[in-house]
Order: structure tokens, then C-alpha cells, then sequence
């Protein structure tokens, strides 16, 4: 697994939060919108997002067994806040190795080839919504 699963700790409780003061306006970063699987909690954690031809690609760079991940696979999609933009996600589909890296922009790939990251979620973009409330993404 490229980065140990105890930075994703410190991740939530300090990173997360500021990177979530600007993620939704400034790509690639973004703002995942899920929902538990079990608790039926809704959950807002902030990614690094890629457009592809398909969707959007994200880098799973603490490995697959993320809870975010998860939650997205059990509903079967989420929404991206990204931009400024509310995307609709549907349809996760996991990639490895080169079918995932070449989804991401150079300088980006060549970071994470040095991290060891080599497992990537795509999803397709299936719309969009009208922004009307930050609790509404």
C-alpha cells in the first residue's frame, strides 16, 4: 500500500478539513460526496480528481480498502463537487497499473509511479446538478 494507513487518521482530523475549505472550486482537487453504507451518513472527503473521456478518475493513493471507496461501490456511484460543478458519478470501475495511470496527466502520473500507486477508480459522469445548497452536492 503506497501511503500507511495511520497518515489517513491524521488525514481526517487535520487535512481534510482545510483541503475541504477549497476543493470544490480549485481542480483537479474535489469534494466527493457519499453516503455510509451502514450508518446512511452522508460524507464529504476530498480527492484529487482527473477528467477522462468516460467521467472522472481517482488516484487511490492509500490502496483500495478506503471507506469512501466502499460506500461508493455499495451505491454504486456519488457526487463530485469539482469547479464549482456538481457531477453525477455512476458506474465505479476499478483500473491497475497502466489502464488507470494513462488517465492522468504526466507530471501527475510520474508522482504517483514514485509513490507505488498503481490502482485508480474511474466513474462515469451521468449529469449534473443545480447547485442550490453546499448540503444539497
Amino acid at each position: 500500500m503506497p501511503i500507511p494507513h495511520w497518515i489517513t487518521r491524521v488525514n481526517r482530523v487535520v487535512t481534510n478539513p482545510v483541503m475541504g475549505l477549497v476543493s470544490d472550486r480549485v481542480p483537479p482537487l474535489a469534494t466527493l460526496h457519499h453516503v455510509g453504507r451502514s450508518s446512511g451518513r452522508r460524507y464529504r472527503t476530498p480527492v484529487m480528481a482527473f477528467r477522462t473521456p468516460r467521467g472522472v478518475v481517482l488516484a487511490l493513493t492509500y490502496g483500495p480498502d478506503v471507506q469512501w471507496l466502499r460506500n461508493v461501490d455499495a451505491a454504486g456511484g456519488a457526487r463530485l463537487v469539482r469547479g464549482g460543478r456538481v457531477l453525477v458519478l455512476d458506474d465505479p470501475v476499478r483500473l491497475r497499473g497502466d489502464a488507470g495511470a494513462r488517465l492522468v496527466p504526466a507530471p501527475v502520473r510520474a508522482a504517483l509511479r514514485v509513490m507505488k500507486v498503481d490502482e485508480y477508480v474511474e466513474l462515469a459522469v451521468v449529469g449534473t446538478v443545480a447547485r442550490t445548497a453546499r448540503r444539497d452536492a
